[in-house]
């Protein structure tokens, strides 16, 4: 078979950063240990489907699942109590990417995210306007909203509202409810970045697809983040942020506190430093360590896979979350394996 012919060949490869790593073609690999997501992306692969079919599939069963609450309808309520979702999907071949964000009313937000890549001349559409253009693919106009969520913004409103995404309004956002307002001045004081989502919070899955020939595709889905500002928008839909896939270097997915980590592109620049040669592992771990820099409490991890099926991940180490938990199918693996690595 192929994929055994070239999973031996492979084995044997050492990593320019001299590390011995396994590597084999296809490969899906993808945040957290979503099982059912990684087995779909898995399966499409093995009967023909497309890099960018098994994304979408993969992502699309997370959505169905609504893994971890994170992912898909009826989970991590806005302020004002509404399930809204961003998604995206990368074909590393042509570089087109398709993205949503702030969905409403649609659940398959990755495969309305597909649509903006096959049918507009655009990259990403957000708000009521995607809903819009969700409908007219076809797409079912739906109720996001559910009992869960309804009792999650319910608990968060007689917690007085905390914790939430505010600063420097009136009434004191940290101990009451808004509506809130500017200050009229601001005392300013040095603070450094951290995270203010909870580490259970996973807020996204991340897959990273590569073909039997090295063709990349990527792709990602969430909720965003519990009780966010109404028109928040993380990482997750961002090209470079979210995902990035690149079919001369490899792909790469990132998890955490969006509103961090995206400024930092860290996709993007994993998949510079495989282009380089850098071993996936030691990829991710640089972008990491980057936002250390800036924000040593922030709550995040990122997956890479370079183009010869080679693989890594990485995380920042903060209280109560010292390990990552990701999923890795590959011809070397009897069935789509749950992996970890301690956070750095």
């Amino acid at each position: 078979r192929q994929w055994t012919t070239v999973a031996l060949f492979l084995l044997a490869v050492l990593t320019p950063a001299g590390v011995a790593s396994a590597a084999a073609l296809p490969v899906v690999i993808n945040t957290w240990a979503f099982r059912t997501a990684a087995e779909t992306a898995w399966r499409v692969l093995e009967s023909g489907g497309s890099e960018l079919d098994a994304v979408e599939r993969g992502c699309g069963q997370c959505e169905i699942d609504q893994c971890d609450g994170s992912v898909g309808y009826g989970g991590s309520p806005d302020e004002s109590g509404e399930t809204t979702l961003d998604a995206m999907i990368m074909d590393g071949n042509t570089m087109e990417v398709g993205a949503v964000a702030d969905l409403r009313h649609v659940k398959n937000a990755i495969g309305v995210a597909r649509k903006v890549i096959e049918y507009t001349k655009h990259t990403l559409l957000v708000g009521e306007s995607a809903s819009l253009f969700a409908v007219r693919m076809g797409f079912p106009y739906e109720d996001l909203t559910t009992q869960k969520s309804l009792s999650l913004y319910s608990e968060w409103l007689n917690q007085s509202c905390q914790p939430n995404y505010w600063k420097n309004v009136v009434p004191d956002s940290s101990k009451s409810c808004g509506p809130y307002k500017r200050r009229e001045e601001l005392t300013y004081k040095e603070e450094r970045m951290s995270s203010q989502r909870s580490v259970h919070n996973h807020d996204t899955i991340g897959m990273v697809v590569i073909g039997a020939s090295g063709t990349v595709a990527s792709g990602t889905s969430t909720n965003g983040a519990v009780h966010k500002i109404p028109g928040r928008v993380g990482d997750s839909p961002i090209a470079g942020a979210g995902s990035y896939a690149d079919s001369t270097a490899g792909g790469a997915a990132a998890t955490g506190d969006g509103d961090i980590m995206m400024r930092f592109l860290p996709s993007h620049q994993a998949v510079e430093y495989m282009r380089m040669g850098t071993d996936p592992t030691v990829a991710c771990q640089k972008v990491i360590s980057r936002i250390q820099k800036y924000a040593p409490k922030f709550f995040g991890a990122i997956i890479c896979a370079n183009t010869t099926g080679s693989y890594g991940a990485a995380c920042n180490k903060i209280p109560g979350f010292t390990q990552f938990h990701f999923m890795v199918s590959s011809p070397l693996l009897s069935r789509p394996t749950e992996q970890v690595v301690d956070c750095i």
